[in-house]
């Protein structure tokens, strides 16, 4: 074969081998359907149970447009919007100020969304029950919860910082009420506002309604950060789109009118609040100008009674050409230094002196102030009565000029704020639409049976991966080294009686005489027939086979009974012993008694064993000796010997010479003895039993047996120079989940019952 024919082989071979584990895996998953189902029917309860268990959650939605700035104080003129600057906001800023304290803290104070109130009384049970529970509701009034035993209203509820995230017990007396926290208790009248000082300090309460008497209710006052942190949770605030500056608000809840309440209330409280901050710069100009105003008038006043007073002292003066030029001059000089300096008033304001426009304003001043140096110089030079009245004019007008100003302003800015309004605005309020968006209980319910299903399969492949049990006869003779010998199968017949306790066990031969199971165990007799001749001819000394199991429960009893009837068939004279001196229930198979067998056959003493050789085996004497031990069954050829009464020292037993002595006499007596071991993990009997055996047969169960164990037993075997001659596949089940099957002997013969 070429090198390309081999890597042909090679992958195919790899590729055989991946398909046969993909199978067999699915295979494990079929043998395990029911615990899958299990797992996937109880996923799907606690689905069905959760989704009763928690309350149905409402959400509610609004939506705010964000303008990029105002133009309320732009409208009026250049001259306002210098005063007052401009506003710009972004979405995602305006979105973190609406999630703030600023904003929520009026929202809670207003509703009182800090008391919390509470049922005790409503237990898993309940909640399961009622599908959905009453919640708490919160209004500008107080907070009310409906219960069973009446309607709990709470008005009012403070506490020091001690109290705070506490939780206090209300109940209805007699006389009023009594609130208490397992150390303080307080007592008050309903409908009565209530103040108590406790250790930690002081706590006010008005409670306008309670359930029945004796009906407790819990209630607590929250701390303000973890009010806002709750309503947080359950708010969200998101820019709708990109660059749209439209904000979409959403909240979430257990009850949609309590939460379309608490949204609207944010919504305001925010609208509030950028209207108060749209208005902020107004505001503090029109505070500077109310301070001013007054001073100005006072100095507007002063300056005209002075001019007054000169004018009646004086009389009217001449001014020439001249001076009224400069008088002239001089004056809007002032009237700009003026208004420059007002204009500089406003701006530090806002601006620090480094600023470009207040800089700006500085030269202006320098310049200004120059040429009124240089005029005042020039006026100088005047006559002083001259000079004097001119000082005096001008004064009184630049103050009358001033203060007119400054009144104008004032009152445009008083406009201005009336009329004035935020960047932001209401799109649309929040509305109850009351459909629930949790639980989805179709969802959760098929996310549950899933996740169960999951969870099933799962275990079903952990539990294959780590009980690694005995499937496969290539692999045991593979791993083992021994043939596996015989597979039988399950009788279904069998199977269904033994379910029944009152059901005593049963031969094949008496209720399935036509099952695969039957026929196994024939193929078996045939086997063990062709492998105990020597050169073609039967021996005539009994031939000892020994049927023992790595473990309880693999059905070696069940392979011993069988088996000796299918001998019997051949009018062959079987002798089978119970050798399981601790648990044996061989007898059970053949309906007699476990008393008067092997046990105390090998507990006489020695002088005590008559030989029986001479006796005949169709003789009915009854001497005494072994024969007294050996019982017939109701089967023709079939001769039983009971476990007996059970024994302190079973193994020391079977090694003293009774035994040797026993098989050596009953040897000659019988064609086959069949012996029923203990298992071999369980005890050493076996090895012991195994020395008078000339074939020791090992029975294992399918899917049932741990292959690890049936390995250690076959090597305590060899450890105790026991070969074992042969492995009892039993039980094995037909299918297509069965990967397998294949290894079933196929009954031949008439099926009819």
């Amino acid at each position: 074969m070429n090198t390309d024919s081999q890597n042909t082989a090679r992958s195919t071979a790899e590729k055989d081998d991946d398909e046969i584990d993909l199978m067999a895996l699915l295979l494990v998953l079929l043998r395990g359907w029911k615990v899958v189902v299990f797992f996937a029917v109880l996923g799907l309860v606690i689905g069905m149970l959760y989704s009763r268990y928690v309350n149905p959650t409402f959400k509610s939605d609004a939506l705010i447009q964000i303008e990029e700035n105002s133009q309320g104080i732009a409208a009026l003129g250049d001259d306002i919007s210098e005063l007052i600057g401009s506003e710009t906001s972004k979405a995602e800023a305006e979105a973190e100020l609406i999630r703030s304290r600023m904003i929520l803290e009026p929202v809670v104070n207003l509703l009182h969304l800090r008391i919390r109130l509470a049922d005790p009384n409503i237990g898993f049970v309940d909640k399961i029950k009622n599908d959905r529970i009453d919640t708490q509701i919160n209004t500008p009034q107080g907070v009310a919860l409906t219960t069973e035993e009446g309607q709990v209203r709470i008005s009012q509820f403070n506490v020091s910082q001690a109290y705070l995230n506490q939780s206090f017990t209300l109940t209805r007396s007699v006389t009023g009420f009594v609130l208490s926290n397992g150390f303080d208790e307080f007592k008050g009248q309903i409908g009565q506002p209530q103040q108590f000082r406790g250790v930690d300090g002081t706590i006010q309460i008005t409670v306008m309604d309670l359930p029945a008497d004796g009906y407790p209710i819990g209630i607590s006052k929250q701390s303000l950060q973890v009010t806002t942190d709750t309503i947080n949770s359950a708010l969200s605030v998101v820019e709708k789109g990109k660059q749209t500056g439209i904000i979409q608000l959403s909240m979430t809840g257990a009850n949609q009118q309590q939460t379309s309440l608490i949204l609207e209330k944010i919504v305001l409280s925010y609208i509030d609040q950028n209207q108060s901050r749209g208005s902020e710069e107004t505001t503090k100009t029109i505070t500077f100008m109310e301070t001013q105003i007054p001073a100005l008038k006072k100095k507007l006043e002063d300056s005209e009674a002075v001019f007054n007073e000169f004018r009646k002292k004086y009389g009217t003066i001449d001014v020439a050409k001249e001076a009224e030029l400069l008088l002239t001059e001089n004056s809007q000089i002032d009237v700009q230094l003026n208004e420059l300096e007002l204009k500089k008033a406003d701006l530090t304001t806002y601006y620090t002196a480094e600023h470009p426009l207040v800089i700006q304003i500085n030269e202006q001043l320098a310049v200004l102030k120059d040429r009124k140096q240089e005029i005042d110089n020039t006026i100088a030079g005047l006559p002083e009565i001259q000079r004097e009245f001119l000082q005096l004019s001008a004064d009184t007008t630049i103050n009358r000029e001033i203060y007119l100003t400054m009144l104008k302003n004032y009152e445009q800015l008083k406009i201005v704020k009336a009329g004035q309004i935020g960047f932001a605005r209401i799109i649309d309020l929040p509305i109850s639409t009351f459909r629930t968006i949790a639980p989805k209980k179709l969802q959760i319910m098929i996310l549950a049976m899933l996740l169960g299903a999951m969870l099933g399969t799962m275990l079903v492949l952990l539990k294959n991966l780590l009980k690694n049990v005995v499937k496969d006869p290539d692999r045991l003779e593979a791993k083992t080294g021994i043939p596996v010998i015989a597979t039988i199968p399950r009788s279904p017949l069998l199977s269904r009686l033994s379910k029944s306790k009152k059901s005593a066990d049963r031969m094949l031969a008496h209720v399935d005489h036509n099952s695969l199971s039957y026929e196994a165990i024939k193929s078996l007799r045939t086997s063990l027939m062709f492998s105990l001749t020597t050169d073609g001819s039967t021996v005539q000394s009994g031939k000892v086979i020994l049927v023992t199991g790595e473990s309880p429960g693999v059905g070696k009893s069940f392979i011993s009974a069988n088996l000796s009837e299918v001998f019997a068939q051949l009018n062959k004279k079987v002798l089978v012993i119970d050798g399981d001196m601790r648990l044996g229930e061989l007898h059970k198979m053949f309906s007699m008694t476990q008393y008067n067998g092997l046990a105390d056959c090998l507990s006489q003493d020695d002088n005590q064993l008559v030989s029986v050789t001479s006796i005949a085996k169709d003789s009915a004497s009854t001497s005494v000796g072994v024969k007294q031990f050996i019982h017939p069954t109701s089967m023709e050829y079939i001769d039983f010997i009971p476990r007996g009464k059970h024994p302190h020292n079973p193994a020391s037993l079977l090694m003293g010479d009774n035994f040797g002595q026993l098989m050596a006499e009953i040897k000659s007596l019988y064609d086959y003895i069949i012996i029923d071991s203990p298992p071999v993990l369980a005890a050493s009997d076996a090895m012991i039993l195994a020395q008078h055996a000339d074939k020791v047969l090992m029975v294992t169960r399918y899917e049932d047996s741990i292959e690890g164990q049936l390995l250690y037993a076959v090597k305590q075997m060899n450890k105790a120079n026991v070969q074992v001659d042969g492995i009892i596949l039993n039980d094995v089940q037909q299918g297509i989940m069965s990967k397998y099957s294949y290894h079933y002997s196929y009954a031949y013969g008439n099926k009819s019952s």
